[in-house]
């Protein structure tokens, strides 16, 4: 269940990385309090050196998607984190620490592990993934009004469902990117799916924008939303090769996130939810 608050859509995941978080300072702060200790600076220091490296690490494993719009690099809303990058660098500020006051060792230990069981635990417990993992067997409307049952390709093809409507600024904004892709990607197939709007509204927009799009159907019951269990607009989901969901997005995705999603896709490796 994703909770709104206003133009800001928190998904389970967002929810319990904060969650975790906040266990893995409270555990610090306690055993660190029990031994006279304040640790408040080592925590914000490997916080801050994590969340920079991952990012670092991200744009320059993706920079060639970021060479069209330079200022995205600093939109770390679009979930660009490389995670590997981001725990080795915690390790190093930590040790780098300890180094200097070896007493902190207990109190930064059982914070992190604090924090990292309940993550495994969310992890593990399936609450992040989506109301239905595969795709929704929904009868939509092509855009010449002909119906059409949504299904996997029939080829074995990863698929990539975008949910977008035509008031809807985020969709506008990533649209020209995922036109791009669906040019750059034969391999995958993608359907750019209208939630909520009459198929009139829809041809009426489609006239209007400077690119076209392929595979362009509507959804005017919004039968996808429901089954997905979220209103919230755009939404991506990519679907493996096996026919099941690998990763969903909410809000506008960067041409980045997509393309590295997309990699892991073709490498038969499933990512359900952040980076």
């Amino acid at each position: 269940m994703n909770v709104h608050l206003g133009p800001i859509v928190l998904q389970p995941w967002h929810i319990f990385a904060l969650l975790s978080g906040l266990v893995a300072i409270a555990a610090g702060w306690w055993f660190g309090r029990r031994l006279g200790l304040g640790i408040s600076d080592p925590w914000l220091d490997m916080a801050l050196v994590a969340l920079a490296a991952g990012r670092v690490v991200f744009i320059l494993q993706w920079f060639a998607a970021y060479q069209d719009s330079p200022w995205s690099i600093f939109d770390i809303g679009d979930g660009g984190i490389n995670g590997w990058a981001s725990i080795v660098s915690a390790l190093i500020v930590a040790a780098w620490r300890l180094k200097s006051r070896p007493v902190l060792w207990r109190p930064i230990v059982a914070g992190s592990f604090s924090g990292l069981l309940l993550w495994s635990g969310f992890s593990l417990s399936g609450l992040g993934q989506p109301a239905t993992a595969l795709v929704p067997a929904v009868q939509l409307l092509d855009i010449s009004a002909k119906s059409v049952r949504l299904a996997p390709p029939e080829d074995g093809r990863a698929l990539v469902i975008n949910l977008w409507a035509t008031w809807c600024p985020p969709c506008q904004r990533e649209m020209p990117n995922l036109a791009r892709a669906q040019k750059s990607h034969p391999e995958v197939q993608f359907l750019f799916v209208n939630e909520g709007e009459s198929l009139h509204t829809v041809q009426q927009y489609l006239h209007l924008v400077p690119f076209r799009l392929e595979n362009v159907l509507v959804d005017d019951g919004s039968l996808i939303s429901k089954a997905m269990d979220s209103s919230a607009l755009p939404m991506t989901l990519i679907y493996g090769r096996d026919g099941r969901l690998a990763y969903s997005h909410i809000g506008m995705i960067s041409e980045a996130v997509l393309e590295m999603q997309l990699a892991r896709c073709k490498c038969g490796l499933q990512h359900l939810g952040a980076i």
